[in-house]
């Protein structure tokens, strides 16, 4: 966070410099759903109000009914309460809303921006140009030569033609685009929205609350210090495409001689995490194209995607902290937003039992029905506090992670894997391989083990690794999604021919049919869970369906996840397992003769190979092309 000297935000510290009455607004468009970016801004908007005693306004900037809905609106409130419950604030906790008084909009204010308008008018500061929309461009100058401005042919209209004209446009006498009435500034001045910027143009649009009434509508440029102004606000917090706007604000603001109060602006960076989208239109085209399945999918960073997936505010709000408050852009580490999750998910997340790939197993010598009582709900809560643990029923039927097992493990492996290998199931017994079932395919189905009874509350010396587990009798059947990033990296430019969406991560949302302890089937939307060696995770609202449908979603992997160690071929094993698996592979890999390399580990690949043993076709009996060869080469080398 940049700081000042005395430790405040530069953005506190102006607050403070600025104070009196502090009224602040959170100022959303109604034309999209609210993203992780504007869950910053509330934070920052509603915070520092609630922090210097204040107010903070909730203002939807509707003017532009061609993009505009009601469905926006809903959405937006229902998300700025719930960001706001991780500010801790009283209204929230009371079950009331975070702004003042009602929401307020844009469309409140048009027949008063209107008479802005019409007063600046008449002081001779606006007048209405009848160029084409492109003719405006050409003559605004500027580019990458930075040419200067051209005054339009209609800079010197009379005030009475303007204002008749501007009256015209209102009462739908011109067509759309074919006056735009301009503010009358600097056509030469070196700041590009200062040379006379557009305030209303004509759009023939039904409104979502004004309806016909309008045919003229304020360019947001126009309306943005305005609505502060007249709403009262004291502190403008915007992000930093505003900064070179700040300049026209405060011109309409000193120019219009009826604006009622002088709001003050700040910008401050917005917030950009790494690998994922913010563009309203980059979202909506993924919506309404079926790349996802709406605007809350949880692998979309919408802030319904994220309470989807099971963030918590609380954790929206511990991430906006960490990123903190700069006037600088940057962007997030990916990396960095899954910590501040994982340690709001890590207290008060309830430990649970689940297998994402099952594999049977069999206990052959035990045969008995058991409850292994006082297993902890929390790591933080003692044992003998019977409300806060559960019992665990155990049989001679259990499950455990296909990873828990590799039928030709490397050396230095520590799970189940050769026979008379050990594990112990967590909260229970030391069992050991004693044969393995396979179908008629040669898929491994089933586990055949033996147990030690005396090994149930007590580790023994040989401390084998513990595994999780699930009895097979009474567990539960369930989806599990692991959400991870929804893109893969995209390049910059784009290569000729290829559109961004062709970058979707397919290991974006891995659905996995896993079997579940039976306290799972209780859970209820607000929990969270830690499953065991899998991640955190939260109930999804298929849940709660018709039919309901047990479903949990992983707000966040572990600080090392299952999905990163399987990737690497390393199980669910321990660092100190994965070095050592490492090293035996590579021995085993430098033991092997070079013209045996392909042969034996790509076999299936290719289907020739040249005297060094350098593959030559593929599986399908094609030539390689000499680029593919090369490659081999350097890898075989």
């Amino acid at each position: 966070m940049q700081e000042a000297s005395d430790g405040r935000s530069f953005l506190e510290k102006w607050i403070y410099l600025n104070k009196g009455d502090v009224l602040t607004r959170f100022p959303p468009e109604p034309n999209g759903y609210l993203h992780i970016g504007h869950a910053k801004s509330i934070t920052i908007n509603f915070g520092l109000a609630q922090k210097y005693g204040g107010g903070c306004n909730l203002r939807f900037d509707d003017t532009n009914p061609d993009t505009e809905e009601t469905e926006y609106v809903e959405s937006i409130q229902e998300d700025v309460c719930w960001v706001c419950q991780g500010l801790d604030m009283d209204k929230c906790r009371d079950g009331g809303k975070p702004w003042v008084g009602t929401p307020v909009y844009a469309s409140d204010y048009f027949q008063k921006m209107y008479d802005f308008a019409i007063d600046l008018i008449k002081h001779g500061k606006a007048y209405v140009d009848s160029q084409t929309p492109e003719e405006v461009q050409k003559n605004r100058g500027g580019g990458p030569n930075n040419l200067p401005g051209v005054d339009s042919p209609f800079r010197d209209r009379s005030v009475a033609e303007n204002l008749r004209l501007f009256e015209e446009m209102q009462a739908g006498k011109h067509a759309e685009g074919s006056l735009l009435l301009r503010a009358k500034i600097d056509m030469n001045h070196p700041n590009m929205n200062m040379r006379d910027p557009p305030m209303y143009r004509i759009r023939f649009s039904h409104h979502h609350r004004t309806g016909d009434r309008w045919k003229v509508y304020p360019i947001y440029d126009f309306a943005h210090g305005n609505e502060d102004a007249i709403e009262g606000v004291t502190h403008s917090i915007c992000t930093l495409e505003f900064e070179n706007h700040r300049a026209l604000y405060d011109w309409f603001l000193d120019n219009t001689s009826i604006v009622p109060s002088r709001p003050y602006q700040k910008e401050f960076a917005r917030l950009e995490v790494q690998g994922a989208f913010t563009s309203k239109r980059k979202l909506l085209r993924l919506v309404r194209d079926g790349y996802v399945t709406g605007w809350d999918d949880p692998r979309l960073l919408t802030v319904r995607g994220i309470r989807r997936r099971g963030v918590r505010p609380q954790g929206v709000k511990r991430m906006c902290d960490a990123v903190g408050v700069s006037d600088r852009n940057s962007v997030t580490p990916w990396d960095l937003v899954e910590e501040c999750w994982r340690e709001d998910m890590e207290p008060i997340s309830k430990r649970r039992l689940a297998v994402l790939d099952p594999l049977a197993v069999e206990i052959m010598d035990y045969d008995k029905q058991e409850l292994i009582e006082g297993v902890t709900d929390l790591p933080d809560q003692s044992a003998a506090d019977a409300s806060c643990t559960r019992a665990l029923s155990f049989s001679k039927h259990v499950f455990i992670d296909r990873s828990d097992y590799q039928e030709n493990p490397p050396e230095g492996y520590f799970r189940l894997g050769k026979i008379g290998s050990e594990v112990k199931l967590r909260y229970s017994y030391v069992i050991k391989l004693e044969e393995v079932e396979k179908d008629a395919a040669g898929k491994v189905v089933k586990l055949k083990c033996s147990h030690d009874p005396s090994t149930r509350d007590i580790m023994p010396e040989r401390k084998p690794k513990v595994i999780h587990w699930v009895n097979a009798g009474d567990c539960l059947d369930a989806e599990v999604r692991l959400i991870n990033p929804l893109f893969l990296p995209i390049p910059d430019p784009l290569p000729e021919g290829k559109d961004w969406v062709e970058y979707m991560n397919p290991e974006a949302w891995v659905q996995c049919s896993a079997k579940v302890e039976k306290s799972l089937g209780q859970c209820v939307l607000e929990d969270r869970f830690q499953f065991e060696r899998c991640g955190y995770f939260a109930p999804d609202y298929d849940c709660f369906g018709t039919p309901p449908k047990l479903t949990f979603n992983r707000v966040v992997p572990l600080k090392e996840s299952a999905d990163k160690k399987k990737l690497e071929g390393r199980g669910t094993a321990s660092r100190k397992d994965a070095q050592a698996a490492a090293a035996a592979e590579k021995e085993r890999l430098q033991k092997l003769p070079p013209e045996e390399f392909f042969k034996q580990e790509r076999g299936a690949e290719f289907s020739a190979y040249d005297e060094t043993g350098l593959p030559t076709h593929d599986k399908d009996g094609n030539a390689l092309p000499k680029s593919a060869v090369k490659k081999l080469a350097k890898e075989k080398s």
